[in-house]
């Protein structure tokens, strides 16, 4: 069995070095056994590539691949708060926020680009709860923005 950082190497992936905090507050939350990450915007390399809303300036598709930037970004975050990703228990859940048009519907298909990172890299572990919520703007415009909690050994 593969540990999860092998699984993102061959997935082609690379864990990107932790998001800085766009404001007051840390990147990662421990409290016992439960890490929170704070909410990670699609940034790669410090870049954001796609602004805008979901169903008017940017698809779905891209913005589940926003998303899937997003869950990247937490997985670096909860790797530094942990040393080892092989140290996570299961993801418990997961909240993803999108910038929606007034007349879009499908924030869920658009999650569904984190959920899916998170079951490729840590397998049943990574099955979670899930909310996908539509709002009206996010920080910097971006389209997505995803949050996680992980229980860790």
């Amino acid at each position: 069995m593969s540990t999860p950082e092998e699984r993102i190497t061959e997935l082609g992936l690379e864990l990107p070095e932790v998001v800085t905090p766009l404001a007051s507050y840390v990147p990662t939350a421990r409290t016992g056994s439960l890490v929170y990450t704070a909410g990670q915007v699609p940034l790669v390399k410090g870049e954001i590539a796609v602004t805008g809303k979901v169903g008017a300036e940017v698809s779905a598709e891209v913005a589940a691949e926003q998303a899937r930037i997003c869950a990247l970004n937490c997985v670096a975050a909860l790797k530094a708060e942990v040393g080892e990703l092989s140290r996570v228990v299961r993801i418990v859940k997961v909240v993803g926020f999108v910038a929606s048009a007034p007349d879009f519907y499908g924030q869920p298909q658009v999650v569904n680009g984190a959920s899916d990172l998170l079951g490729e890299v840590f397998g049943d572990a990574g099955k979670h709860a899930r909310s996908a919520v539509g709002v009206a703007v996010l920080p910097r415009n971006v389209p997505v923005e995803v949050e996680l909690i992980a229980e860790v050994s």
